[in-house]
């Protein structure tokens, strides 16, 4: 059995570290665009995509649109082959706009607001094809009172949470999905008012080597209540495992080793009659977007050189709300001498910042630098807080850059908003 390592594939590397980015055309893309920008390479998210879905090859792979719902990214995903799994009435909007078969969605509910509900069972109605998953018996009434009988599976709470913070391990958390004890029951019930197709469950984000245990733990959990359910109530058409697959943000650590997860995932699902089902989000998108940021103040104190930039966790809050480590980079003067570094951005809250006392070539005023790994999960979570305009977009195909989300105005922000 081989490992990858970072060497190439008919897919690309397995992971794109932010020094492989170019930095003359980082530099050139801030100077045309504006600092802060998303970056997203869509030949990288096509690569991604691809590898993924080439070391399953029985499986059904579609993209979890939340990790990146960007036109350029779900129309790269679709132009790739690629289907898509939704989790709220906007991903499903946008991903019909991007060329989706509605037939060919799903749509996982969690807790879905009234609207979402009715989004999603009209489209339905003119599009049966399309498979609503739900995990609360109070979802498949809410349904039925909207007269939807069609396609469902139900998301069921294996009890094992594994990824790489505690508040994405959803497996675990009692929010997610009908508790394994009840489902052979609720099953008996949906079964008798809406055509059950499927089972899902989804264990947490940002699965890496050490996860791989208590992911495969319940992996094999949820193929064994798969089993009671057929038992139950007859054939499912699929079980679907979610995806959670994560991606090395920092430097020493390895990307994950598809062909060994396939071994580990066939092992754990054993001999399971309906299609497994998986769901990528963060391992297509992560490494295929960048931000860019230009540095405005450094200030030296006793306690650290601080190094202020235009973006804030309004722009990316993952380090902000899981002390998440991306890497950074000075695209402007990559061979400079590092020196340790807090850079943070212009908001008022200690929480606002990238890294603290990380080593990075000594940035001065004017400097660009890049936030790399952002591509998953970094313009989804994006805010206005402090009415700060949202920033720009723009994707890169064979080098070619192209503008697909325009920087917000000051006007874009209080557009909405009357006086009295």
């Amino acid at each position: 059995m081989s490992t990858h390592t970072d060497h190439e594939t008919p897919h690309g590397p397995p992971v794109r570290r932010l020094s492989e980015w170019p930095d003359e055309r980082l530099r050139e893309l801030a100077a045309q665009y504006g600092t802060p920008l998303y970056v997203v390479d869509r030949d990288r998210i096509a690569a991604n995509y691809r590898r993924f879905d080439a070391a399953f090859p029985d499986a059904r792979v579609m993209y979890a649109a939340k990790a990146n719902t960007g036109r350029a990214v779900l129309e790269t995903v679709l132009a790739a082959g690629g289907e898509i799994e939704c989790a709220a009435r906007g991903e499903l909007r946008r991903a019909v706009a991007a060329g989706a078969d509605p037939n060919e969605l799903r749509y996982t509910a969690v807790n879905p607001p009234a609207a979402d509900l009715d989004y999603a069972a009209e489209l339905a109605a003119d599009h049966p094809g399309l498979t609503i998953t739900a995990g609360a018996r109070d979802t498949f009434d809410r349904l039925a009172e909207r007269g939807f009988d069609g396609r469902v599976a139900i998301r069921v709470n294996p009890g094992i949470g594994t990824g790489h913070h505690e508040k994405v391990a959803t497996g675990k958390d009692a929010k997610f999905g009908v508790p394994s004890e009840e489902l052979v029951a609720v099953a008996n019930e949906i079964a008798a008012g809406f055509d059950l197709v499927g089972l899902h469950a989804h264990v947490g984000s940002g699965v890496l080597h050490d996860d791989l245990d208590d992911h495969c733990r319940a992996v094999s959990r949820v193929a064994d209540l798969a089993r009671e359910v057929e038992t139950a109530v007859g054939e499912l058409s699929f079980v679907d495992f979610g995806g959670g697959f994560g991606v090395p943000y920092r430097p020493e650590t390895q990307p994950l080793a598809l062909d060994h997860v396939a071994d580990r995932l066939r092992e754990a699902v054993g001999d399971l009659g309906p299609r497994v089902e998986l769901e990528p989000g963060r391992y297509v998108a992560a490494d295929a977007g960048t931000i860019l940021t230009r540095v405005n103040t450094v200030k030296e104190s006793p306690a650290a050189t601080v190094v202020g930039v235009d973006a804030s966790l309004a722009t990316f809050v993952r380090p902000a709300m899981f002390d998440a480590y991306h890497p950074i980079r000075n695209v402007s003067a990559p061979d400079r001498a590092s020196r340790p570094v807090s850079v943070g951005g212009p908001c008022c809250t200690s929480a606002d910042v990238f890294c603290t006392d990380r080593p990075v070539a000594e940035p001065e005023r004017g400097d660009l630098l890049a936030v790399g790994n952002t591509g998953a999960y970094g313009v989804e979570l994006a805010s206005r807080f402090h009415s700060q305009p949202l920033p720009g977009e723009v994707a890169l195909r064979d080098g070619e850059a192209q503008l697909t989300r325009e920087p917000e105005s000051l006007d874009d922000v209080t557009a909405r908003e009357q006086s009295r």
